[in-house]
């Protein structure tokens, strides 16, 4: 695990340094309109609610929110929601109201998707609906990704600028070790990162006695702070500044 976050870190050290396509900017139109928010999406895993906030994906969401009053908009979905979530990005995007979305508008779309577990396979799912309408993604971020039925969750489609895939082995519910873009020439894979709690293990308090028997790493990958603060980390990087 120590490993993988040094080199995350080397890796954003890059992408941030002077000169760079930094992660801040990747993906980002020049002069993109203000009219529309930059959307955030997640996806939470299993059947979770999209309340629960016993899981990082709700507790990231809720950080967000209060960091970002305005601008950003941030909302949580239930993975089998995501035809739900489609639509909301696409009424978001029409800012003039005129019931689909413009090409500029399109053009101009600042989107971040990510999720844990069948949230994952829903992030990516998401991300190539966007793509049949034209629709960028700024970045795509898996933890644990698990694939579900139907979909595909291993390929990032190239309207995603960016993406990420942090995953764990050691379980019998665990994330798929590698994720690759469709178009390396349009979508940058900043990592396959690695995690492992057989030699420290996390305590994740509010789960269910079934999930921590049978899914232990699974979930621990979700209640690690360390995961958490790069995912957030991260998504602020495409933010605005907080107020």
């Amino acid at each position: 695990m120590h490993a993988s976050a040094r080199a995350l870190f080397f890796l954003l050290l890059i992408l941030l340094a002077p000169g760079q396509p930094g992660a801040a900017d990747a993906g980002m139109p020049a002069g993109a309109s203000t009219t529309s928010p930059v959307i955030v999406i997640g996806f939470v895993g299993g059947f979770v609610r999209r309340d629960d906030r016993v899981h990082g994906v709700v507790q990231l969401a809720a950080h967000l929110r209060e960091d970002y009053p305005s601008g950003v908009y941030v909302e949580v979905f239930e993975n089998h929601r995501g035809q739900e979530a489609h639509r909301e990005v696409l009424r978001l995007l029409d800012a003039r109201h005129d019931r689909t979305p413009s090409p500029e508008e399109k053009r101009n779309a600042r989107i971040i998707v990510y999720g844990h577990s069948w949230g994952g396979s829903e992030a990516v799912t998401l991300a190539r609906e966007l793509e049949k309408d034209g629709v960028p993604v700024l970045l795509t971020i898996q933890v644990d990704s698990i694939r579900k039925p139907w979909e595909n969750d291993t390929v990032i489609p190239a309207n995603v600028a960016q993406a990420i895939n942090f995953y764990q082995l050691d379980g019998v519910v665990h994330g798929h070790p590698g994720i690759r873009a469709a178009d390396p020439a349009h979508t940058q894979i900043l990592g396959n990162l690695r995690f492992t709690y057989r030699s420290k293990p996390i305590h994740c308090a509010g789960y269910p006695w079934y999930a921590r028997l049978f899914e232990k790493p699974h979930i621990e990958i979700e209640c690690d702070p360390s995961v958490w603060h790069q995912v957030d980390s991260l998504i602020r990087s495409k933010l605005p500044p907080a107020r």
